[in-house]
C-alpha cells in the first residue's frame, strides 16, 4: 500500500472518532452531548498551543523528564503521528479537530436531533470516504486533486445516512450540499464548513 495512502487512512481513522458526538447524542440525548462537545473543543482549544509551537512541549519534556523518561518516550511517540497525520496548513495553525468540535457545538446547539445526527455522521463518513476512495481509486482527477470516485464516495453515503432520518429527497440535496462544500472545501476549514452547510440545507428544507 503506498505511503500517501497510509498516512490518509491513519488521518481518516482519527476522524471517524467524530462519530462519537451523534452516538452520545443517540444514547444520552442533546444536552449531555453539549457538555461532551463543548469540554472536548475547550481541551482542544487549551491543548492547540502546544501542538503547533515545540517550544512548549519541549519545556513539558524537560520536566516530564525528572518525574519519568518513560513518559518524554510516550510525548515522543504521539508527536510523531501527530506530525505524519498533520496537514501541511496545520502545523502552524489550527487543526481540523478544533473545527470539527466547534461546528459540533454549534450544530447540537441550534438544530434538532435528527439535522444534528444527520449532518455530523454524514460530515464525518463523507470526508472520510472521500479521501480514501479518491486517493486508492481516484481516475477523474480535477484541477484541484480531488476526484469524481472521491466524491461519489461522499454523496452516496451522505444518501444512505441521510435517507432514513430524513427521507430521500433531503437525503439528495443536502447531501449534494455536503460534496459541493468537500470538494471546494469553503473557509474558514471544510471540517467547519462542511457539517453547517449539510445542516443549514436540512433545516432550509423542513420548509418546503
Amino acid at each position: 500500500m503506498p505511503e500517501g495512502i497510509k498516512t490518509e487512512i491513519k488521518r481518516k481513522a482519527l476522524h471517524l472518532t467524530g462519530l462519537t458526538v451523534p452516538a452520545f447524542y443517540v444514547l444520552f440525548g442533546r444536552e449531555l452531548t453539549l457538555t461532551f462537545v463543548a469540554f472536548a473543543f475547550v481541551l482542544f482549544v487549551v491543548l492547540e498551543p502546544f501542538r503547533i509551537i515545540e517550544e512548549l512541549r519541549d519545556r513539558i519534556k524537560v520536566r516530564l523528564k525528572i518525574i519519568s523518561p518513560e513518559m518524554v518516550n510516550g510525548v515522543e511517540v504521539i508527536e510523531k503521528h501527530i506530525k505524519d497525520i498533520e496537514r501541511s496548513h496545520e502545523r502552524n495553525g489550527i487543526g481540523a479537530h478544533v473545527y470539527f468540535s466547534l461546528a459540533s457545538l454549534v450544530i447540537v446547539y441550534f438544530f434538532s436531533g435528527k439535522i444534528a445526527i444527520a449532518a455530523i455522521t454524514v460530515a464525518t463518513i463523507g470526508d472520510a470516504l472521500a479521501a480514501i476512495v479518491g486517493k486508492s481509486f481516484g481516475r477523474h482527477r480535477f484541477s484541484n486533486g480531488k476526484s469524481l470516485e472521491g466524491s461519489l464516495a461522499y454523496f452516496i453515503s451522505g444518501v444512505i445516512v441521510i435517507a432514513p432520518l430524513m427521507g430521500l429527497v433531503a437525503a439528495v440535496v443536502g447531501s449534494l450540499a455536503g460534496t459541493i462544500v468537500e470538494f471546494y472545501e469553503l473557509p474558514p476549514d471544510d471540517n467547519f464548513s462542511n457539517q453547517l452547510a449539510i445542516a443549514v440545507t436540512l433545516y432550509l428544507l423542513t420548509f418546503l
